[in-house]
């Protein structure tokens, strides 16, 4: 379901931004005309891939039962250390949303940032009224955790938005022992 993006990629990702431009909108920063061109696109994947070879991203196209480019998503702001985390993005094209694409590739997201990067933490954030998208990310394993005032400027204006994240030890299933350690005294159902 998830690939690498590639500056082949460019011209259907102009395509599909054009012919959703109006349905993300309203989740997106404003863009100008010339976004929405093969050209912009092309240098936006560049920039990408060249963020991915240094570490800092993996920029994936979400593909679509009909072969086609459905989304993006993207794993931004790698960050290694003591920290371990990165933030998760997406969106998926009007035509195929609410058919479970997003939260097919956000769970193989979650995979891919634990299992091949190696990483503690994963984060993404939603609008407050984002509900689709708020049921995407608990239906991928993450839980939200704050609410952040006036945290990205969206469709013009500074906006507040609820923060999820997900840790490796959430995603992975508990071993008889943990399961164990976690019962309350005295058995399961007893208090």
């Amino acid at each position: 379901m998830l690939r690498l993006v590639t500056p082949d990629d460019a011209e259907e990702l102009a395509a599909v931004w054009s012919r959703n431009r109006t349905f993300l909108a309203p989740w997106e920063p404003l863009r100008d005309d010339a976004f929405f061109t093969p050209e912009s696109q092309r240098a936006g994947i560049e920039r990408d891939l060249a963020e991915h070879e240094a570490g800092r991203m993996v920029p994936f196209v979400i593909s679509g039962p009909d072969g086609g480019m459905a989304g993006r998503l993207t794993l931004s702001g790698v960050t290694r250390g003591a920290f371990q985390s990165a933030a998760m993005g997406y969106w998926v094209r009007e035509d195929l949303n609410g058919r479970g694409l997003a939260t097919r590739a956000a769970r193989e997201a979650v995979d891919h940032a634990f299992a091949t990067l190696g990483l503690h933490r994963l984060q993404a954030e939603t609008l407050l009224h984002n509900v689709a998208s708020q049921k995407v990310l608990r239906h991928a394993g993450f839980t939200p955790f704050a609410v952040a005032p006036d945290y990205l400027r969206i469709a013009g204006r500074w906006q507040d938005h609820l923060l999820f994240h997900v840790l490796a030890a959430a995603s992975e299933p508990a071993t008889a022992e943990e399961q164990a350690a976690a019962e309350p005294p005295g058995g399961a159902g007893q208090q």
